[in-house]
């Protein structure tokens, strides 16, 4: 499997695992707000990129940190007149309950960076003697940019390039360098803090995660991934504190960042009105038609969301849910002239479609390419679908299933309701005494109710509409 790497810009094998196990992190939220569907598209993501991982046989460690102490987290918190940490509880219960949502399953452990707080002095110290980083009175410890020679590898930003409207960087009117970032802030009243040989304080945003992963991976592992906003200066300052407190490198080697989420042409914003929650997307939509159009679009390329994608999206799912729902017709009927055209190339296009499903994932994961040939496979038995043996139809199920599961695309078979199926019944009785009047009355009494008959070898197939 080849994975483009973010720092080299050039795909690179899959790490292989040592000692049988693959270490993945992926940074996860800062836990004051209810998450939003960018959150999701690079959750959705590694999700299904560690399914695929484990359904090829390789066992992988899915490490994810919260961020439970932050600036925003204070100053959301202050605006609502509860504890820090409190809110940050609370969201991230939503956060979990969000996941759980969106059948997001993969992840191994999620890491709480208060529950860090010695690995992150510990990693401080190390920092400082080195001569990594800095004091400022009455402000924190900073970590020198300009002490680190490969700052801005990652990124291909020098530490005197100005800073985007994107980027968290720490302000200071006493720091040494203009990129330079906190590593431990000192107390202010009113925020959470831990008394520690540093001082009185808290953490800054970076240092959490690699103090984190040092503690579960050690000094390098194998990926580490996020959304491409958090390349600079999040990711920059990952690499800078743990290469220079361990004078290890690399620090991963290879780096995954997903693109950004757009909806309708522009950036996710509250100002903009279209600023979309995870929660308020599954008011109108099930899961799966959210995992679907994250895994229409290639994980390192832009996804504009507009509400046209998402109704489109939902029919496709509903043709694929229709051909499935045949299929399981298929294998269960008792036909006995179902195998009249067993020559047709079935087990070739199984064939086909398994080489090109898995070279598609392993050509940098690319989902989109995957999907298409689920689409193709589908499209070419649609009219062929009722001449297919119940072995093939079981197969076609069976290999469909396996290959949905890796994207949590679950479409199970809508069941018929007993007085529906009753007309059906009674509609076939008319059909085979050639009443095909009375059987027309039926078939428009079964789609004013919200269902269609379709005529097929094996008897009436119905479906919901």
């Amino acid at each position: 499997m080849q994975i483009y790497d973010s720092l080299s810009q050039k795909k690179a094998p899959l790490p292989k695992p040592k000692k049988g196990k693959l270490n993945l992190f992926v940074c996860g939220p800062t836990v004051y707000d209810y998450s939003h569907i960018g959150h999701a598209r690079t959750y959705i993501v590694f999700d299904a990129f560690v399914k695929y991982l484990k359904s090829c046989g390789i066992n992988v460690f899915y490490l994810q940190n919260i961020t439970d102490v932050d600036d925003k987290i204070i100053a959301r918190a202050k605006e609502n007149n509860v504890r820090p940490l409190l809110l940050a509880r609370k969201f991230e219960k939503e956060y979990l309950k969000d996941l759980k949502s969106l059948k997001i399953t993969a992840v191994n452990k999620y890491a709480r960076a208060t529950e860090f707080i010695p690995q992150i002095i510990g990693q401080i110290q190390r920092l400082i003697e080195k001569g990594y980083a800095y004091k400022i009175d009455n402000d924190g410890y900073y970590f020198d940019v300009s002490a680190f020679a490969d700052y801005g590898k990652l990124s291909r930003r020098t530490s005197g390039q100005a800073e985007d409207a994107i980027s968290r960087i720490d302000q200071s009117i006493n720091k040494k360098n203009k990129a330079d970032f906190v590593l431990w802030k000192f107390y202010k009243e009113g925020e959470p803090f831990w008394n520690t040989p540093l001082g009185k304080g808290r953490p800054g945003w970076h240092i959490e995660d690699t103090a984190i992963t040092e503690k579960f991976f050690g000094p390098q592992y194998d990926i580490h991934g996020g959304g491409i906003d958090l390349k600079f200066p999040h990711h920059e300052a990952e690499i800078a504190q743990q290469e220079a407190a361990s004078g290890k490198k690399p620090l991963v080697k290879i780096w995954m960042h997903t693109g950004f989420l757009l909806v309708n042409g522009e950036k996710m914003s509250k100002s903009l009105y279209n600023f979309i929650t995870i929660q308020d997307f599954l008011k109108n939509y099930p899961a799966e038609v959210l995992r679907m159009m994250v895994f229409s679009n290639h994980y390192r390329s832009p996804f504009n969301y507009t509400e046209q994608l998402a109704e489109q999206t939902t029919q496709s799912l509903k043709t694929i849910s229709i051909f499935m729902s045949k299929l399981q017709f298929v294998s269960e009927s008792q036909n006995k002239n179902r195998d009249k055209n067993k020559n047709y190339p079935t087990a070739q296009l199984i064939s086909n479609f398994e080489k090109e499903f898995n070279a598609a994932m392993d050509e940098d994961f690319n989902t989109p390419k995957a999907l298409a040939a689920s689409i193709n496979l589908i499209s070419s038995l649609q009219n062929y679908i009722w001449n297919l043996s119940t072995k093939d139809a079981k197969n076609l199920i069976k290999l469909l299933q396996k290959k949905l599961k890796i994207f949590e695309i679950e479409l199970k078979s809508t069941k018929i309701p007993i007085k529906i199926k009753a007309l059906a019944k009674k509609r076939e009785i008319y059909r085979g005494n050639k009443q095909f009047t009375q059987s027309d009355v039926l078939r428009g009494q079964i789609s004013m109710l919200g269902y269609l008959i379709e005529d097929t070898p094996f008897g009436p197939f119905v479906i919901a509409k």
